[in-house]
């Protein structure tokens, strides 16, 4: 580690240190990136996405007020209709009269349950191909949610969830002959082969759990947005960067806001008629996150996330990576131009943030 390096780590923990932290200037050093070492990257994104207040005082007790309304949302959005614990008020012989598998009353609450099973089906099934290069999100977290894996209470792993919901599931076929054929449960289609992922012992949660929890939840809060596909990739960076906060104080994830960006299009021209929306759409609404490695990503969002105007400069990185590849894009064809605009070929982000930087200079 360089002498140089040594003092910017010195000088992110300086600024992290005050009574209250200066906003201005934290978004100015962490611009140009933050350092990884002590949990400071970790530490500056909470602040930078408005989680944590300036008052370092208030810290503590809003971090332990967040948990609490984190476990309190755990219980009302996650508890299976039709298991009522003693300590509710509610047998479950009363749950059952009230209100039962077969109700079709939209207040249900085995309505809803089967309603959010869809948006869970969905939500799994992007979880668990989360960066799949890396092992990382097949890990087991160490600090599992004991809320829901405690065996004395009666709540079930979304996991579990979704195992039972796909293994009740029929795959109902129609031939041109209106005759309907049902295969039985032990024969229906096979959804997550075990192969795709290490099935951790009972007590334990991978990581993308975890991710699929927090989307889950988030579903749950925002119903007029629910999940959209895209959101994990959203939330994989961030989860990663505070999973990885060697500060134990800060270890685990709380819920945030997924505030998708601005996408208004670039004007773009180009003789093949390429459209940006063809490009553009996936690299703004995720951020990137899909074009570069996770570690680059994440180097790209120190800046993002510093920028007041955020989702301004990330169209001027867009148009940055343009602009580096223009020489290129003027002699390819269509099927050569989308190849690169779909599979960018600048792995070096930080000359990209270098060009966009200038852009937003010379603006």
């Amino acid at each position: 580690m360089s002498s140089s390096y040594k003092s910017r780590i010195q000088e992110f923990n300086t600024a992290l240190s005050e009574e209250k932290i200066n906003l201005e200037a934290l978004r100015d050093r962490c611009f140009s990136g933050i350092p990884f070492e002590g949990g400071i990257r970790a530490l500056c994104w909470k602040i930078l996405l408005n989680y944590l207040p300036l008052e370092r005082a208030l810290w503590d007790s809003f971090l332990k007020k967040q948990r609490e309304v984190y476990a309190q949302f755990l219980k009302e959005m996650i508890i299976q209709p039709g298991i009522a614990k003693a300590n509710l008020g509610l047998s479950r012989e009363d749950v059952t009269l009230e209100d039962h598998p077969l109700n079709p009353n939209p207040e249900s609450r085995w309505n809803n349950y089967f309603k959010d099973n869809e948006v869970l089906l969905q939500i799994d099934k992007d979880v668990r191909r989360l960066y799949p290069d890396m092992a990382f999100f097949q890990r087991a977290t160490e600090y599992p949610c004991l809320l829901i894996l405690d065996p004395q209470n009666e709540y079930e792993t979304l996991r579990r969830r979704v195992e039972q919901t796909t293994l009740k599931a029929q795959t109902v076929d129609r031939n041109r002959s209106g005759v309907t054929n049902v295969s039985s449960p032990g024969k229906a289609q096979n959804l997550y082969p075990s192969s795709e992922y290490e099935v951790l012992p009972n007590g334990c949660e991978a990581h993308w759990e975890v991710v699929e929890r927090i989307l889950f939840v988030y579903a749950k809060l925002n119903p007029g947005i629910a999940y959209v596909q895209g959101m994990n990739e959203i939330v994989g960076p961030i989860y990663y960067t505070f999973a990885t906060d060697p500060n134990s104080q800060w270890k685990g994830t709380r819920r945030r806001s997924l505030t998708p960006p601005d996408g208004s299009p670039l004007s773009l021209q180009q003789e093949q008629n390429i459209k940006p929306q063809y490009f553009t759409f996936r690299w703004l609404t995720l951020l990137l996150s899909q074009e570069f490695l996770l570690p680059d990503v994440i180097r790209i969002w120190d800046t993002l996330f510093s920028d007041k105007d955020r989702f301004s400069f990330l169209i001027l990185v867009c148009c940055a990576m343009l602009i580096l590849i223009r020489d290129q894009l003027l002699v390819g064809d269509f099927t050569a131009n989308m190849r690169l605009l779909q599979d960018y070929p600048i792995s070096d982000v930080h000359t990209i943030l270098k060009k966009a930087k200038q852009l937003q200079d010379e603006a």
